[in-house]
């Protein structure tokens, strides 16, 4: 079963543009990987009937820049303020709402790239973007049995 993979983040707010950036490197190897504003509502929305999805996001959660953590979103629950987006229904609170909804995927698979730069106009910082393509290798390799 071939996933569902989205790229969260805001594309000018630093270290904040990891899971946009991991979405474009797969595109680059030929993997459909979406970009996304991480909106929460909007996320319920593209995972609706979805089997597998995996999520790419910059998170906060007091670790090392360009640290990677994953999650099993369909088995526990998230820590909130671990995911610090720009919008105040986030990833955490869209997972939350999905499982007291019955929508959630039956795989819900989020990878973590600890950030610590969000300033307008900064790119990625160093640890971030080594992170960035680890991801993105990560995600191939499970796409590529996905599809086998």
């Amino acid at each position: 079963m071939k996933p569902l993979i989205v790229g969260c983040g805001t594309a000018d707010r630093g270290d904040d543009a990891a899971g946009l950036a991991v979405a474009r490197r797969l595109r680059e190897w030929g993997v459909q990987a979406r970009q996304h504003s991480g909106d929460g509502l909007a996320l319920m929305e593209l995972w609706e009937r979805r089997e597998f999805v995996i999520l790419i996001d910059a998170v906060v959660a007091g670790g090392l820049p360009g640290s990677i953590s994953t999650w099993n979103a369909a088995d526990a629950p998230l820590a909130a303020d671990v995911f610090r987006g720009t919008h105040a229904f986030g990833i955490a609170e869209a997972v939350k709402l999905a499982r007291e909804l019955g929508r959630m995927p039956a795989r819900l698979v989020i990878y973590g790239i600890e950030a610590r730069r969000f300033e307008l106009g900064a790119g990625l910082s160093p640890g971030v973007a080594a992170a960035v393509e680890n991801v993105a290798r990560s995600i191939l390799k499970i796409s590529a049995k996905a599809v086998s």
